[in-house]
């Protein structure tokens, strides 16, 4: 299998920019005193810029590459980890978040399962994923098809109802242009 993100690791913030800091803040209602996790995060683009609202930050990422970007930036602790088998006792982050990633991980059911195992009671899990409801996001998806990614991609409400079997209250929130924002609460 080709490791796309490994060889992208070094560029990969050159194209890719970060989204807005503030928009993150207030979907996972920061700050917070307590720790928060950044699954699939790889270069830590998005959560490096939360770090001043959490007392810490864990990125998790299956590529090493990515995650040596996220600590030449001294951002966090990382780990090697594959989503679905999280390497974190239950109830672990007062804060969860993914972003544009679950589409990359290899079972999504059992990564959002994860998910919300290692989330602590009253905790907040956001998922961003391109919304497939777009013409352009299902262009990416075949994009990524051709590249030979593992990509799979789900409508939000495919997302939400996979999040909300876990018993979490959960709603959709939408730019209606590209992304989709999965908001969760662990009761």
């Amino acid at each position: 299998m080709l490791d796309h993100f490994g060889f992208l690791a070094p560029f990969y913030e050159r194209f890719i920019p970060p989204p807005d800091g503030e928009r993150w803040k207030e979907l996972l209602q920061l700050p917070i005193a307590g720790s928060l996790l950044d699954a699939g995060g790889g270069t830590g683009r998005v959560s490096g810029q939360l770090t001043p609202f959490v007392d810490q930050l864990v990125i998790s990422d299956e590529s090493a590459k990515m995650l040596g970007q996220a600590r030449e930036k001294l951002l966090c602790c990382t780990a090697v980890s594959h989503v679905e088998t999280l390497p974190f006792a239950s109830n672990s982050f007062d804060r969860v978040m993914v972003v544009d990633a679950l589409h990359h991980f290899g079972n999504q059911r059992h990564a959002i399962a994860e998910l919300v195992r290692v989330l602590k009671p009253n905790g907040r899990l956001v998922i961003e994923e391109p919304d497939l409801h777009q013409f352009s996001v299902k262009l990416v998806a075949i994009a990524e098809k051709v590249a030979l990614m593992r990509s799979k991609f789900y409508t939000p409400e495919a997302i939400r109802d996979m999040v909300a079997a876990h018993g979490l209250k959960t709603r959709i929130e939408t730019d209606g242009r590209f992304a989709a924002w999965i908001i969760a609460e662990k009761p």
